[in-house]
């Protein structure tokens, strides 16, 4: 496969960079901008180009790291993963629909100048003439690029520097009078400026040396166009009366004639048509191009990716963007076009930033030649700085950038999310933080010292079965010489006395303390029996556990039906308001598990039972089975979850194995016991969770509830739930 030759040097990547950002910056904008912030219209172009800076670096990075990537969505779209991608990719092909269809609403009233012509028909006019160059494949050379920047150059620098002598400083009296708030506003408005500072990026496979010359040309032609934007309306204010500019059409155009006569208005209306048609018509290229690229993702329907055989062009993705541009220009008022599109502008580079976040603290491959300085504080302020910027911007800006995100959001869930199995590195890193917080926990449970269980026998269940549950709290209690107390709660009607039903010892009572005896003797543990009587056993269970300071509660459980699920029942009832750790057990018998199986739902095992896992298995010199759910994850995923039950396994005292588990369990071995956290809200479990659910095994079923204390914090069980 032939590889493009790098022969752009640093001169070509300047000249590209400062074309794609000079354009309707700086022949619209500035009219738009005074109104809404006065004299500082100046200082909001320095501001805004100090607040891309953030995402000029990222950029810069990230381009010198794949520089054969190319493309802000690609970048976001690996590193952040598909759902973020598409956000990026979709918000990014609305900003530069917007700005193509600024270009030309702003551009041809400079074209009105020399003939009398209606506006909205020649913008729409120009709009479809584009439109159509693109659909039969026609490019802009290198060569027309860099005639266009030394028109528009020459034109600008002819304007700023015959009209600076005639700066007057009146002109900036009452400079901050619009406040904080019309400065942050105005520089949102501006922003959109310099939406092409990055641009490079998507031929950094052709750029020579791109670790030197990329960050120097993307960082290089920002300087530059800053300073010549706040040059500009520097004069364009100092030369004007107080206001007359602002809201005009042509702003630059009225500011020459003032100085610069007849010849200069030329001059400005030539450089700003060849400007605003060349963005316009990038625009349109551009754009189009990110459908393209995301169908290719599967991220979009596949007819977008489709290439005319004739003209060789992604027919249906530049018509789809065609017909966007037409309606803006048809529909959208200038100024709203321009908010929209400096906001689209804004999210997109605030996602930049926390793309190179992603990689960096990633586990993916990623070796840049350039790196961003002060990381990660940079990216951080590029990002904050950015959603608080679009905060400033007025209802216009704040809806569009909520209905995109929204819309964005809402596709990936109906479309992308059925087709897609992949996820960025940013959900890995995030993954793998969780998971070492899972493993510290499961650290820390093996420390726990001394261990006390309440056996609670709520009703006849007979001898074997109740020597099952015993059996099972003294292997719970061994490993920390702890202590089993067997209590049998008995219910009596609320009328009854509790001192005459308590008073009364049966010949079955002391048949029952003798077999607990017998019990402790054969398991040789600390075991105890008690008997409570009250009218409500599932507050007597609590209150005991309480008073006695039981670090848990185990119980009998058979699978709770639906309707009981709903409105609770006393064993629910008891795993809501237990001071302690509950497990709950399907019980079936009990003998000596060697098999132990730990179930989990393809995120990290909740370490309490982990704990108690571990302690049944070393308790009979067993085996630990991690169950997973088998399905086809992505392979940075299936790796994460690798990495993860290595550093488990590493952790317990026995055997252990990993067992993908089909959720129709048709490649089940049925263990000797099963293990598996309890949900830890039953209206959601019933109605709302998707997790894989494994088929009962057949086996005796621990559910372990932890108490409130050992339950991980709400940001990691819902971190948890989202990315894996």
């Amino acid at each position: 496969m032939k590889e493009l030759e790098r022969d752009l040097g640093l001169p070509s990547v300047l000249a590209i960079s400062i074309g794609a950002m000079i354009g309707s910056g700086i022949f619209i904008l500035p009219a738009l901008a005074l109104e809404i912030a006065g004299p500082a219209v100046v200082l909001a172009y320095l501001l805004a180009g100090l607040l891309v800076v953030p995402a000029a670096l990222s950029k810069s990075e990230m381009a010198t790291a794949m520089p054969e990537a190319g493309g802000t969505y690609i970048y976001i779209e690996r590193g952040m993963g598909p759902l973020l991608g598409t956000i990026a990719g979709v918000g990014t092909w609305f900003s530069l629909s917007f700005k193509g269809a600024l270009a030309l609403v702003g551009g041809v009233p400079y074209l009105l100048l020399l003939f009398d012509l209606p506006l909205q028909p020649v913008a729409l006019g120009l709009a479809t003439l584009l439109i159509l160059v693109n659909l039969v494949g026609a490019k802009q050379t290198g060569r027309l690029q860099l005639a266009i920047v030394v028109v528009m150059l020459a034109a600008l620098g002819w304007f700023a520097a015959g009209s600076a002598p005639s700066v007057q400083s009146a002109n900036f009296a009452g400079f901050l009078d619009s406040g904080v708030g019309g400065l942050l506003a105005a520089t949102g408005l501006v922003f959109v400026s310099y939406a092409g500072v990055t641009k490079v990026a998507s031929v950094a496979e052709e750029i020579e040396d791109p670790g030197r010359n990329i960050p120097l040309g993307i960082l290089g032609s920002l300087v530059f166009t800053t300073a010549l934007y706040v040059a500009i309306v520097t004069v364009l204010v100092g030369i004007t009366d107080p206001g007359s500019v602002a809201g005009s059409l042509t702003p630059v155009a009225v500011a020459a004639e003032v100085t610069l006569g007849r010849a200069g208005v030329i001059a400005v209306i030539l450089a700003a048509i060849l400007a605003l048609v060349s963005t316009a018509n990038a625009g349109i290229l551009s754009s189009s191009r990110y459908p393209f690229a995301m169908s290719r993702d599967k991220l979009a329907p596949p007819s977008l990716s489709t290439v005319n055989e004739r003209f060789g062009t992604p027919v249906t993705s530049i018509t789809l963007t065609g017909a966007v541009l037409l309606a803006l220009i048809a529909f959208v008022p200038i100024l709203d076009i321009a908010k929209l599109a400096s906001a689209f502008q804004i999210m997109v580079f605030a996602l930049i930033n926390l793309a190179v976040v992603a990689f960096r603290e990633g586990e993916t491959a990623y070796d840049p030649e350039f790196t961003s300085p002060l990381y990660p504080w940079v990216q951080l302020f590029g990002a904050v700085t950015g959603v608080l910027l679009l905060t400033q911007m007025g209802i216009v800006a704040l809806a569009g950038a909520a209905v995109i995100t929204l819309g964005s959001v809402a596709w990936y869930l109906w479309y992308v999310r059925p087709r897609v199995r992949r996820d960025g590195v940013a959900t890995d890193a995030i993954r793998r933080q969780v998971g070492r917080g899972a493993l510290a926990d499961v650290e820390a449970d093996a420390t726990d010292d001394g261990h006390e269980v309440l056996v609670a026998l709520t009703k006849a269940v007979g001898e074997e079965r109740e020597r099952s549950l015993v059996a099972l709290a003294a292997d719970v209690v061994r490993p920390h010489d702890g202590r089993v107390v067997v209590v049998r709660f008995e219910e009596i009607p609320d009328q009854a006395p509790l001192t005459e039903a308590a008073t009364v010892q049966s010949p079955a009572d002391r048949s029952f303390e003798a077999r607990v005896e017998a019990l402790a003797a054969e398991f040789d543990v600390a075991v105890e029996a008690d008997e409570v009587v009250s009218h409500d056993t599932k507050h007597a269970i609590v209150n005991f556990a309480d008073h006695h300071d039981m670090d848990a509660i185990l119980a009998e459980h058979e699978p709770l039906r639906l309707r009981s699920r709903l409105l609770g029942d006393p064993v629910d009832w008891v795993v809501r308001h237990a001071p302690c750790e509950v497990l709950l057990v399907d019980n079936v018998g009990y003998d000596a598990p060697t098999d132990v199986a730990l179930s989990g739902g393809g995120g990290p095992y909740e370490s309490r039972t982990v704990a108690l896992a571990d302690a049944i298995a070393t308790a009979n010199d067993g085996r630990i089975s991690l169950w997973y759910p088998d399905d086809e994850g992505t392979t940075r995923h299936s790796r994460t979850i690798d990495d993860y039950q290595s550093e488990l396994s590493s952790l317990l005292s026995v055997p252990v194995r990993a067992e993908p588990v089909r959720t129709d369990g048709g490649n089940l071995t049925r263990p000797d016991l099963l293990v598996r956290a309890g949900a830890d809200h039953r209206l959601r479990n019933v109605l709302f969770d998707d997790r894989p659910m494994v088929p009962s095994p057949g086996c005796t079923t621990v559910t372990v509830y932890p108490g409130a204390d050992r339950r991980p914090p709400l940001h990691r069980r819902l971190l948890e739930r989202v990315v894996f």
